[in-house]
């Protein structure tokens, strides 16, 4: 009797070697709820602090994905110096992403990330799926730069007085003075300067 043919399969060891594939369950926080977090802001405070930093979330998500479209799609003279500035400013809107996610999941909420999501909160235009003039581009990322910065100002001053001073600190520190200075950097390569006569 062969008995590698007539033997028992092994069976699989529990906890270790094989990953348990295709799990499916429901939510464990919806979005738009909070957790408790013993952390000294009630529930109301922290509810308005993520509404607001979900929404300049959304817009800065946006803003992000405008740079990086945008630093793709650069062209003529001024290609090279553009398509890395832009590049630099996607990489610290993404950390600013980041930031404001994780302020907002400290608070006990819920951040928004899944990107079809974040279309329905966004407040920044969509742009054509196709490619733009340069100068257009630019006054996009100035257009869509003003909205977070009006945004996020409101909230800072809101939620300042609901007393959550570290949500503030965020909104002013990160998204109100780097935005300020990346407008600066961006409408400064809109200005019709001449290059070889004063």
């Amino acid at each position: 009797m062969d008995t590698a043919t007539t033997a028992s399969p092994t069976p699989m060891p529990t906890g270790g070697g094989q990953p348990l594939l295709h799990q499916k369950g429901g939510e464990t926080q919806e979005f738009g709820t909070l957790k408790q977090l013993p952390i000294g802001l009630g529930h109301d405070t922290r509810m308005y602090a993520c509404q607001r930093l979900n929404r300049v979330l959304a817009d800065t998500q946006i803003l992000y994905s405008l740079y990086k479209k945008h630093h793709w799609l650069m062209r003529g003279a001024t290609f090279y110096s553009l398509h890395f500035m832009l590049d630099k400013h996607a990489e610290t809107q993404l950390a600013i992403v980041d930031a404001l996610a994780e302020r907002i999941q400290s608070l006990g909420g819920v951040a928004v990330g899944d990107p079809r999501h974040v279309a329905e909160l966004t407040a920044i235009p969509r742009p054509p799926d196709g490619v733009e003039k340069v100068p257009v581009m630019l006054s996009r990322l100035l257009d869509a730069h003003e909205r977070i910065l009006i945004d996020a100002r409101d909230a800072a001053t809101r939620i300042s007085a609901e007393g959550d001073e570290g949500s503030t600190d965020l909104l002013v520190s990160e998204v109100i003075r780097t935005g300020e200075a990346q407008v600066w950097f961006l409408a400064e390569h809109l200005v019709d300067t001449p290059l070889v006569r004063g």
